[in-house]
C-alpha cells in the first residue's frame, strides 16, 4: 500500500452493542518508513451519556459543539481510503468503526483482521509479556505525554509501528496478510462537507471563553432594554444550581439575539438581575462572609466582579434598588415530576430516586410537559432526556443542587408551608 494510517478512537464506553459511541477519533498518516506524514483529530457528539470521563478526560460541555461522526465520515474517509489501517488494539477500534459507519446506513466490513495491530504483533518485535500501549512504548524508549486522548494514542501507536518496520527487512507475514485486508475494504463513497473537526485544544479555548463575547457590541442604552425580562427569566433559570452549563449559556446568546439584545444591554440586566440576588441575600439580617461569597461566584458567572456585588449590596441597603427584578424561589412540592440522568461518581441514582419517592416526588423514566425538574449527573448532559429538556424549557440541575432542593423541601413540609413553587435562584444566604 506504500502508506499507513494509524487510527485511536476514545468511547462512552466498552462495546458498541450496548450504545456506546465514539468520542474522539484520531488518525496519524505514515510513510513506508512510518514516519509522520500527517495528523488529524477531532472530538465527536455521541448524543448521549459520556461515560468514563476518569479514563478519557472528556466532559459533555467537551463534545456539546463537536460534529457528529455522520458529519466527520468524509473526512475520515479520505484519511483512511488506499492505506493500510493500523491501531494498537484493532479489533476494539475496528468495532467501533463499523457499528459507526452502520450507523451513518454504510455497511462496511472492519475487525481486528482489516489491518496491522501493533499489539497482537508485538510478540515478535518486543520482550515484555505486556501488551498495553504504554508498555509496549515503554519498550521502545517512548513516553506518551497524555494517554487515553485519541492523538497522543495514535502518535505512540505511530511510533510503534516505525520501530517494527525499522526491525524488519522482510516483512513477516502478518504484515501481507494486512497489506491484502486492507485492499479488500471496500470504503463508502460519501461528499464531502464543510464541518470542521473539533480537537480538544479548541474546546479548551472555547470553555474560556464567557458568553457575553459573543453578543454584539453597541453604545450602552438609557434605562433597562424592554424586552429585559424575557431574558431575566431565562436567566433565572439556567442559575438554578448556580452553573452556567454550555447549553445553558448557548440558550442565553440565543434568546439574547432573539431580544435584540447587545452585550452591554445584557451586562446591565446582569447588574439589574445581581441587585435583585442581594436583595434576596439581607432580607434574613446582615450579608455574612459566606452569603457575600456565594453573590460573588453569581457575579463572576455574569461577567460581573467583586466590585459589583459591593456596589449592589450597598444600593440595596440605601433603598435604591427598588426597581430590581423580583426573584423568587424555585422549591418542589409532594407530587412534582422529576426525571434522572446519568451516573455521577460516589452518587447513587437509585438512592436518589428513592430519596425523592421518599420526599412524595413522583419519579419518572421520561421527560414530559408535566416533568418539573430534571437532575443530572452532568447538567450539560447529552442524554435524550436532557435534550427533550432544554427543547421544551425545563431546568436541568446537577445532583447536588437537586440534593438540596430535596432538604428544602423536607423543611417546608416541617413548617407546613411549602412557599411558592415558580421559577427563581434557589440560594440561601
Amino acid at each position: 500500500m506504500g502508506q499507513y494510517a494509524v487510527i485511536d478512537v476514545e468511547t462512552t464506553g466498552l462495546s458498541p452493542a450496548q450504545n456506546h459511541r465514539i468520542l474522539e477519533v484520531a488518525v496519524v498518516l505514515a510513510d513506508d518508513n512510518g514516519n509522520l506524514v500527517d495528523e488529524w483529530e477531532t472530538l465527536v457528539n455521541p448524543l448521549r451519556e459520556v461515560g468514563a470521563a476518569e479514563i478519557h478526560g472528556l466532559t459533555a460541555a467537551d463534545v456539546y459543539a463537536a460534529p457528529t461522526f455522520d458529519e466527520i465520515l468524509p473526512e475520515l474517509v479520505s484519511l483512511l481510503s488506499g492505506r493500510m489501517l493500523v491501531a494498537h488494539n484493532l479489533a476494539f477500534d475496528a468495532r467501533f468503526l463499523a457499528a459507526e459507519f452502520a450507523r451513518a446506513g454504510h455497511a462496511v466490513e472492519l475487525d481486528g483482521s482489516a489491518g496491522l495491530c501493533t499489539m497482537r504483533v508485538a510478540e515478535y518485535y518486543l520482550p515484555s509479556r505486556a501488551r498495553s500501549l504504554e508498555a509496549c512504548c515503554e519498550c521502545i524508549g517512548y513516553s506518551i505525554d497524555s494517554a487515553h486522548t485519541a492523538l497522543e494514542d495514535a502518535r505512540a501507536t505511530a511510533k510503534l509501528l516505525a520501530y517494527y518496520i525499522s526491525q524488519e527487512d522482510d516483512f513477516l507475514g502478518c504484515w501481507i496478510d494486512a497489506a491484502q485486508a486492507a485492499k479488500r475494504i471496500v470504503w463508502p463513497k460519501v461528499p464531502s462537507t464543510a464541518v470542521k473537526p473539533w480537537p480538544r485544544k479548541l474546546a479548551a479555548l472555547k470553555a474560556k471563553e464567557h458568553f457575553l463575547q459573543r453578543l454584539p457590541s453597541r453604545a450602552p442604552r438609557r434605562g433597562l432594554h424592554p424586552e429585559a425580562d424575557k431574558y431575566l427569566m431565562v436567566l433565572d433559570r439556567v442559575l438554578l444550581d448556580g452553573r452556567i452549563s454550555c447549553h445553558e449559556a448557548d440558550e442565553l446568546v440565543e434568546t439574547a439575539a432573539v431580544l435584540g439584545l447587545s452585550r452591554e444591554d445584557a451586562a446591565t440586566i446582569h447588574q439589574q438581575y445581581l441587585a435583585a440576588l442581594a436583595r434576596l441575600a439581607l432580607e434574613d439580617g446582615p450579608i455574612t462572609s459566606d452569603g457575600r461569597a456565594d453573590l460573588v461566584s453569581v457575579a463572576e458567572l455574569l461577567g460581573l466582579s467583586a466590585d459589583h456585588v459591593d456596589s449592589a449590596l450597598q444600593s440595596v441597603s440605601r433603598r435604591k434598588d427598588h426597581h430590581a427584578y423580583p426573584i423568587r424561589r424555585f422549591t418542589l412540592q409532594p407530587g412534582d415530576r422529576v426525571v434522572f440522568t446519568g451516573e455521577a461518581p460516589g452518587m447513587s441514582r437509585s438512592e436518589l430516586e428513592y430519596e425523592a419517592r421518599m420526599r412524595g416526588l413522583w419519579v419518572t423514566g421520561s421527560v414530559s410537559k408535566k416533568t418539573k425538574l430534571v437532575a443530572a449527573a452532568d447538567p450539560d448532559s447529552l442524554s435524550g432526556k436532557a435534550r427533550r429538556a432544554r427543547s421544551l424549557g425545563i431546568p436541568i440541575v446537577d445532583y447536588s443542587t437537586f440534593i438540596q432542593m430535596m432538604e428544602q423541601l423536607e423543611s417546608c413540609e416541617e413548617g407546613g408551608s411549602l412557599g411558592d413553587t415558580s421559577y427563581g435562584n434557589p440560594y440561601r444566604y
